[in-house]
C-alpha cells in the first residue's frame, strides 16, 4: 500500500546545490548580485529540483534549502531575542579520514526569546505553489538553539534561570508550528 499523507517511505531534506546557484550565491556575497538577482535564482534551481523529486516518485517534495546558507542558523537569528554572537563556534567531526573541523557564526540570546513572524513562510508559500506533491519544510529541532554555545550563548541577566528559556522556545516553537499550519504546512 502507498502512502498518500506524512510520513513517507522515503525521506531527504536538503539537496546539493546547482553549480549556478553557487556562483549567483558567490556574486551576491561579493556585491555583484542583488538580493531580488539572488532570489530569483534560487528561483530558478528550485523550479528544476521539484519535477526532479516529482519524476521519481517522492511523495513530500523539497525545496532543497537552496535558499539557506546553513540548514539551521538562517532560521535560529530569525528567532525573537537572538543575534548574532560575533563569534565562532568550532565544531570537531571524525571521520576515516580523520578530523575535521567545521567553523560556524555563534549566536547570542540577547532578549527574551519571542514570536516576530512565520519564519521560511515565503519560501514554504513558493514550494507550495510549484509541487503537485505534498509540499516539505525542514527546521532545526528547539535543542538546536542550546547547542549554539549552550549556557555561554544566553545572557544571564535576560534568563538568569534556564527552566525560563526552555519555556519561551517552546512557546516560540508553538506559534513557529502554528502558523506554518495555518499556510498549509502538513511535512514538517
Amino acid at each position: 500500500m502507498t502512502r498518500t499523507k506524512p510520513p513517507f517511505r522515503a525521506e531527504h531534506v536538503s539537496l546539493l546545490r546547482p553549480h549556478d546557484l553557487l556562483a549567483a550565491r558567490d556574486k551576491h556575497q561579493g556585491g555583484a548580485l542583488s538580493a531580488a538577482q539572488l532570489r530569483k535564482a534560487e528561483d530558478q534551481a528550485i523550479r528544476a529540483a521539484v519535477p526532479m523529486q516529482e519524476d521519481v516518485g517522492l511523495r513530500g517534495v523539497t525545496d532543497g534549502e537552496f535558499r539557506r546558507a546553513t540548514w539551521h542558523l538562517d532560521f535560529l537569528y530569525q528567532v525573537g531575542g537572538v543575534t548574532k554572537s560575533g563569534q565562532n563556534l568550532k565544531i570537531h567531526f571524525r571521520n576515516e579520514h580523520g578530523e575535521l573541523e567545521f567553523t560556524s557564526a555563534a549566536l547570542r540570546i540577547a532578549e527574551k526569546l519571542h514570536f516576530n513572524h512565520c519564519i521560511f513562510a515565503d519560501d514554504f508559500r513558493f514550494l507550495r505553489s510549484i509541487t503537485r506533491a505534498t509540499p516539505k519544510l525542514t527546521i532545526p529541532s528547539p535543542s538546536m538553539m542550546h547547542y549554539g554555545g549552550g549556557r555561554a550563548a544566553i545572557d544571564p541577566a535576560i534568563y538568569p534561570d534556564l527552566d525560563e528559556f526552555w519555556r519561551d522556545l517552546g512557546e516560540f516553537y508553538a506559534a513557529q508550528l502554528t502558523a506554518l499550519g495555518d499556510l498549509g504546512c502538513t511535512y514538517l
